[in-house]
């Protein structure tokens, strides 16, 4: 194809794109006014409610349970008897371990009194030597004499031990005995019961939990998992809302008093616990209640605000430059040329962005500067961008 032949072509392409098209869609812009006020950013986390000290009570001994003196949501006090155990077997080893002291303390005796008569024999023995000027009786009887009494002596000494032996085997089948009555250690109510009368408790391997105690329902702990996004904006001392699924129509507060360092990982999804205090006077809520938290990370006053869309939106046909497309090529293409990438930049925290401002039937853009954002609007600052001001959130195409 010739020059001449090329140069055709352009001409008529240039004719048809500058001649008015009737039936071209007439532009639609969607707009929303830029707001001044205050803004409020939460990190929202799910967890359950605990008590502050929840106690799990079981028993140390193995054996049938005789009777159970409390019920589900008992207050109970500390000392107060929750369970009995059968003591039938527990109480015969105590008589046994008493025959077995008295037994030992009778031995003591015994040998108190051989050790009493091997003295006066080694005596007597000594005054009749002494008597007989050194004649009789032989040293060999006198070093029998000494050694039968230093054997007695010995024996009074194991008899004694054995005592001390026997007092500390009664000791333990007293503890068991008192043990087999299962008690509150503390002041509180009964959250779960998990023993009957006649059950068999074995408590060879691992204490079996018979009863679950909760010291004080007034004042309990939220427990939730923040995402490890968020928890660099979470810290003790924030308040916090939540609702729960059994009364949705109320909302309850409360406040952070630690983030654990520790993370939990689960299905790859790392989190971080967070611990909050909530204050439960009316008896409202209840342990294990799932709860949906939002804890307030941020809040700022008096700032100037526009929706997150209309800094997402860029007119058809124009970059995000505002740049409209020119040349043939452009012309030829559906699609506008490729733009190099704006680099953005960051002043004191605020990243550089554009929005679109509609006056007179037209746009124009204007840079802002964007700040905190609570996920529907974005805190900017820009030098002609005021109160009221139009910004463009969408477009849509309408024939005429």
């Amino acid at each position: 194809m010739t020059i001449l032949g090329l140069m055709g072509i352009a001409a008529a392409v240039a004719a048809v794109t500058s001649r008015p098209d009737k039936s071209s869609p007439e532009k639609i812009f969607q707009t929303v006014a830029v707001s001044r006020g205050d803004m409020t950013i939460m990190v929202a986390a799910t967890g359950n409610l605990q008590p502050t000290n929840q106690v799990d009570v079981g028993s140390e001994l193995s054996g049938t349970i005789q009777s159970v003196a409390v019920e589900d949501n008992d207050q109970v006090k500390a000392g107060q008897v929750l369970a009995r155990l059968n003591t039938d077997k527990i109480e015969a080893q105590v008589w046994q371990e008493q025959a077995g002291l008295a037994s030992a303390n009778a031995q003591v005796l015994y040998t108190k009194a051989t050790v009493k008569e091997a003295k006066n024999q080694l005596a007597r023995l000594q005054r009749v030597r002494e008597l007989s000027h050194n004649k009789t009786p032989s040293i060999y009887d006198l070093d029998t004499a000494e050694a039968i009494l230093n054997r007695a002596m010995a024996d009074q000494a194991v008899a004694m031990a054995k005592v001390s032996e026997a007092k500390a085997s009664l000791n333990a089948k007293e503890t068991d005995l008192r043990k087999s009555t299962v008690l509150s250690p503390i002041n509180g109510v009964v959250l779960i019961r998990s023993s009957e009368p006649g059950q068999t408790v074995a408590a060879s391997f691992q204490a079996p939990v018979l009863f679950t105690l909760a010291e004080d329902l007034t004042q309990m702990e939220l427990h939730v998992y923040v995402d490890e996004a968020d928890v660099g904006q979470v810290s003790a001392g924030q308040k916090a809302t939540f609702t729960v699924d059994a009364y949705p129509n109320r909302t309850f507060h409360a406040r952070i008093i630690r983030v654990r360092y520790g993370a939990e990982s689960s299905d790859g999804v790392v989190t971080y616990k967070a611990v909050l205090c909530v204050d439960n006077a009316d008896g409202t809520l209840r342990p294990g209640m799932t709860a949906t938290a939002e804890i307030i990370v941020t809040q700022l006053k008096d700032v100037l605000m526009v929706p997150n869309t209309a800094l997402r939106f860029s007119p058809r046909g124009q970059g995000r430059s505002g740049r409209k497309p020119n040349g043939l090529i452009s012309s030829l293409t559906s699609r506008p040329p490729r733009n190099p990438k704006r680099k953005a930049s960051t002043v004191d925290g605020m990243i550089g962005k554009r929005v679109w401002i509609f006056t007179d039937e037209s746009i124009h853009p204007e840079d802002v500067k964007t700040g905190p954002t609570d996920g529907t609007r974005t805190v900017v600052e820009a030098k002609n961008l005021e109160t009221g001001a139009m910004v463009v959130v969408g477009q849509k195409n309408t024939s005429s």
